[in-house]
């Protein structure tokens, strides 16, 4: 029973950053990838970034040279540094961890674990 739990949300400036985490716990944590996803009121969840098994990374076209993924397979936690955040980054952030092999880690669709989310808001 794998349970995620995202932290460091938060109030922040335009153009500022900020650092989510999301923390592993349980007694299986096998997986394919483990990623970031977000929803904005009124938007679906979408992909934000992932990191399969093998470390490749992939990031969502809106994102792409402003976040970055990362893990730390001891502490059991990966993070999603935010850099130059716009109004548009506003969402709950999500955490998840995906057991299939098979398609792209940046559809949220197949993840079996899902933490409760972390409110990012990106206002002056």
């Amino acid at each position: 029973q794998v349970q995620l739990v995202e932290s460091g949300g938060g109030l922040v400036q335009p153009g500022g950053s900020l650092t989510l985490s999301c923390t592993a716990s349980g007694f299986t944590l096998d997986y394919w990838a483990i990623g970031w996803f977000r929803q904005a009121p009124g938007k679906e969840r979408e992909g934000v970034s992932c990191i399969t098994k093998a470390g490749t990374t992939y990031y969502a076209d809106s994102v792409k040279g402003r976040f970055t993924i990362s893990r730390d397979n001891a502490k059991n936690t990966m993070y999603l540094q935010m850099n130059g955040l716009h109004p548009e980054d506003t969402a709950v952030y999500y955490c998840a961890t995906r057991i299939e092999r098979w398609g792209s880690c940046l559809a949220p669709g197949r993840y079996d674990y899902w933490g409760q989310g972390t409110q990012v808001t990106v206002s002056s």
